[in-house]
């Protein structure tokens, strides 16, 4: 039996896997900047560069902060370039805006459809992200997906932060599947260490978001152009469904 055939979850990032992340998140990261900026353009440029973020292109490079990191950890990372802003105000303004931007966000493929057919098959589907809970739950709400959610994480729910496994210990533990179980999906290094260091069955890596080939293939098992070909290394007819522990 290959790893993929033993695979009956999927733990899906959000942003840049299941969302195009440069359609989705550009333009949020230029407003991320101009709040912790308080409106000053050439703090907001500077803030942008530290988050590693080209503020002429609006390439983000990978793994950077804008790529990777969560509410906190992107609100330090602007006071320590430069923001006025106290990191706890910052924060709560930073996940606001993110709640705000799940109407905005572009899809990279029909998420209702991909997510009922996986659902159809018998797999466990979850998200993790490091957005907030809330952001995740609008955008499954948004794109109409969040019925066939068995789980969601984000950096607030009490699972800690990527790339530590507790996001995928926490889908495992509400799955009643095992970590070699489960297939981990996402855009960046962050979700496929977290993958890794909770022992996943598969990492696997997609270009839709801040990462490349080269960046990614050291931590995933396959790097994809996007989430529409997952199924393609599943096994055709669907994993068996198990029940919740």
């Amino acid at each position: 039996m290959t790893k993929a055939n033993a695979i009956s979850g999927i733990l899906f990032d959000k942003d840049g896997t299941l969302l195009d992340y440069a359609k989705s998140w550009v333009p949020v990261n230029y407003e991320l900047a101009r709040i912790a900026a308080m409106g000053d353009e050439e703090l907001a440029r500077r803030l942008l560069v530290a988050g590693g973020m080209d503020p002429d292109t609006g390439h983000v490079a990978p793994d950077t902060l804008l790529a990777a990191g969560n509410t906190v950890e992107i609100a330090e990372g602007m006071v320590a370039a430069g923001s006025p802003i106290a990191v706890s105000e910052l924060s709560v303004l930073f996940d606001g805006l993110f709640a705000q931007s799940a109407s905005m966000a572009v899809a990279v493929t029909d998420l209702a459809g991909f997510f009922a057919a996986l659902h159809a098959k018998g797999y466990r589907l979850g998200v993790a992200s490091s957005d907030n809970e809330q952001s995740i739950r609008q955008t499954a709400s948004r794109f109409g997906f969040e019925q066939y959610l068995d789980y969601v994480a984000g950096y607030d729910s009490g699972y800690g932060v990527k790339p530590e496994p507790g996001m995928v210990l926490g889908f495992c533990a509400a799955t009643g599947l095992d970590p070699h179980e489960i297939a981990v999906v996402g855009d960046n290094n962050h979700d496929l260490h977290m993958g890794r260091t909770a022992g996943a069955g598969l990492t696997v890596a997609v270009l839709t978001g801040t990462g490349s080939r080269q960046s990614l293939s050291a931590a995933s098992d396959y790097c994809l152009n996007d989430i529409t070909e997952l199924p393609t290394l599943l096994p055709d007819g669907g994993a068996p469904r198990r029940a919740a522990a």
